[in-house]
């Protein structure tokens, strides 16, 4: 069906996002380690990126595009690239002013969102410099995200899919490139953001160009399409705001445990998002468009059916990593990672984060599908309540355990609200009559399970049987590595096959159908 090829062409291309950003990670582990500047760095590199999921990839785009794809729809093109560019206006202006007040304040905001580091004042004055640089990535990446919505709603998923892999082309040019030249290669990499955002915004707007949606910037306009954009962005960007306190609040708390701490939360995560990124980014941009679609064009039947085809595609995908990264955390990081400034001792902290995470990646990938059923129905005040009690169970579980298991206790944390907030989101969905669970995605649920329980036995088997390997110099280490990620392949796919939860003929033909 048409959901799924979407859905593969936004993978396959964040698959090879995630790729070069393995090769990103490995060469900044190796040369920053999980040291100060590592952590100055990430702290740098994180600021804008709350903000952008705030302004552009939160609130913004979840009100933007079911209303672009309704007008180009029932109105036309010349309409919907009207209310495109009013949009783009009023986002340019105001991101504009916030980065002026955010760069003059960058002191200020530092010792709030990271007040740890002011125990050691050269990491604080690295810090608040490197966000200085990295803090324009906001305005580039918010107008890229605006114009993906664009082609995303035109089914037009390539390009916008791309723009990751700009991203980490950069920053390895940057690393590789610029470090020589600078004082430090926190410094190389902060100007490898600031110039990824221009690159991500020349891309794109370059693809509206060829699809005829050239946006022009104007002065901000204030229309009826405007008004309504903004009166359903002001609910969704408080609940994105709220989630955005959740991440501020990690972030506190990781900067007043020891050194390391947040670059083994940064690391772990780098390996979580691989599926993450590739499943749940893929479905929840492939979702909302074709939901608001068929929402505005009164099939519901059609889009209980598309949401049920999601999660089942999103977890056929998902509960394999996570079986995998439970049970060989330790070679992956070790593997990946462990060289020059990266010790064991810095493997050992990052696997167990990598543990943790991976019993809730399935709930992150499962939000991205189920946010779009509230989005595509214009309700953004949902998303918005849950992700309030969300918050409150975030913070509370980290002043809880963040004592006793230190930067695995904040992943703890994250884990648990992930859970609270897919079992409201379906909850709510459910009672409303927007969604249940139909025959086929039950069935086939309960037999992914079974798959990888079998996935997992084998690789516990295999790990104890290459532990030789595993322990051993870092070509046995690699080739080890790729023979345990080989077999669970092998092992899931072919339980996958023999308990019939998708044949190689019914996955080509969903992937080309429509």
């Amino acid at each position: 069906m048409a959901l799924m090829r979407s859905i593969a062409t936004v993978g396959g291309f964040t698959m090879m996002s995630r790729i070069l950003g393995f090769a990103r990670d490995i060469l900044v582990a190796a040369i920053l380690g999980a040291g100060p500047v590592a952590d100055a760095f990430f702290i740098a590199f994180k600021f804008p990126n709350v903000f952008r999921r705030l302004f552009a990839e939160g609130a913004f785009n979840a009100a933007f595009v079911p209303l672009f794809a309704g007008k180009y729809e029932e109105d036309g093109a010349d309409v919907a690239k009207q209310f495109a560019e009013r949009a783009f206006a009023f986002l340019f202006w105001v991101l504009l002013v916030l980065l002026v007040i955010m760069e003059l304040a960058m002191p200020w905001a530092m010792q709030l969102f990271a007040p740890g580091f002011m125990d050691d004042p050269d990491k604080f004055d690295l810090a608040v410099y490197l966000t200085r640089i990295t803090f324009p990535y906001l305005l580039f990446i918010s107008l890229v995200s605006l114009m993906a919505g664009i082609l995303n709603s035109l089914n037009k998923f390539a390009a916008a899919a791309a723009t990751p892999v700009l991203l980490n082309i950069c920053l390895i040019g940057a690393i590789i490139g610029l470090t020589p030249y600078m004082e430090t290669p926190g410094h190389a990499l902060a100007w490898g953001v600031f110039g990824a955002g221009i690159v991500q915004f020349a891309w794109l707007f370059w693809n509206c160009m060829g699809n005829k949606m050239t946006l022009v910037l104007r002065l901000p306009s204030w229309g009826e399409d405007v008004k309504l954009m903004v009166k359903r962005i002001i609910p969704g960007a408080i609940g994105a705001g709220i989630y955005q306190v959740n991440l501020l609040v990690d972030m506190m708390i990781a900067t007043l445990l020891p050194t390391g701490a947040i670059s083994f939360l940064f690391y772990a995560d780098r390996i979580n998002q691989l599926p993450l990124g590739v499943v749940g980014v893929a479905v929840g941009t492939a979702l909302l468009p074709m939901l608001s679609r068929q929402i505005r064009a009164g099939n519901e039947a059609e889009a209980m059916n598309s949401l049920n085809r999601a999660l089942e595609f999103s977890l056929f995908l998902t509960l394999p990593a996570a079986a995998a990264y439970m049970v060989i955390a330790d070679p992956i990081v070790s593997v990946l990672f462990e060289r020059n400034e990266f010790t064991a001792t810095d493997s050992t902290a990052t696997a167990a984060a990598l543990f943790v995470y991976a019993f809730g990646l399935p709930a992150y990938v499962l939000n991205k599908a189920l946010t779009p059923g509230f989005f595509a129905r214009g309700d953004t005040k949902t998303p918005m309540k849950i992700a309030a009690v969300c918050m409150v169970v975030n913070i509370a579980f980290n002043l809880l355990l963040m004592g006793p298991y230190l930067h695995v206790g904040l992943a703890m944390a994250t884990v648990i609200s992930a859970w609270t907030n897919t079992i409201l989101l379906a909850w709510v969905l459910r009672k409303r009559g927007f969604f249940s669970v139909d025959s086929r995605l039950a069935s086939k649920s309960l037999r992914i399970v079974v798959a990888c329980l079998i996935m997992m036995a084998g690789l516990y088997g295999l790990t104890i049987w290459l532990e030789g390997f595993l322990t051993g110099n870092q070509v046995e280490r690699i080739v080890a590595l790729i023979g345990l990620v080989g077999a669970g392949l092998v092992l899931y796919f072919v339980s996958a096959f023999l308990l019939r939860i998708m044949r190689p003929s019914e996955l080509k033909s969903m992937l080309k159908r429509g």
